[in-house]
């Protein structure tokens, strides 16, 4: 199963304070086990959300929002994207995980990916293909 792991921002992230070398290191390390356990896909830090812009869809309007976005707590500092057998080896690779947030209050979501399966009889075999072929060409890219 494939999941999208979550690292929330905090104030410090989204005033752009980056992170010490300590850290850093810490983090290459981890990324480098998950590397060789063959669970990291992707993985990434984002920029505050004073450097983003949002895109709210109301009927066929569209409008754009400038950041900084107010609710920390509702923002994403980084994200990986692992494959792992289970919810519980997630759950048990992001425990090992150095805190991400310098010496202060972390948290990290798990969420997992949707699959082909999970949509059920919409997701036509005409759909599938589709699919297929756009994550071939995206696989090209790499």
């Amino acid at each position: 199963m494939r999941v999208m792991i979550l690292i929330k921002a905090d104030k410090k992230s989204e005033t752009g304070v980056m992170p010490d070398e300590k850290l850093l290191a810490e983090m290459g390390k981890f990324n480098e086990e998950l590397v060789k356990a063959g669970i990291m896909l992707a993985g990434e830090g984002l920029h505050p959300s004073s450097r983003g812009k949002r895109v709210r869809f109301s009927g066929d309007k569209r409008s754009v929002i400038d950041g900084p976005f107010a609710e920390t707590k509702e923002l994403i500092a980084g994200f990986w994207l692992w494959q792992v057998k289970s919810m519980e080896e997630a759950v048990e690779w992001v425990r090992r995980c150095p805190n991400p947030m310098i010496g202060g209050e972390a948290e990290i979501e798990i969420r997992p990916v949707f699959e082909a399966e999970d949509f059920g009889a919409e997701f036509t075999p005409e759909l599938r293909a589709q699919e297929e072929r756009l994550r071939a060409q995206i696989a090209t890219r790499q």
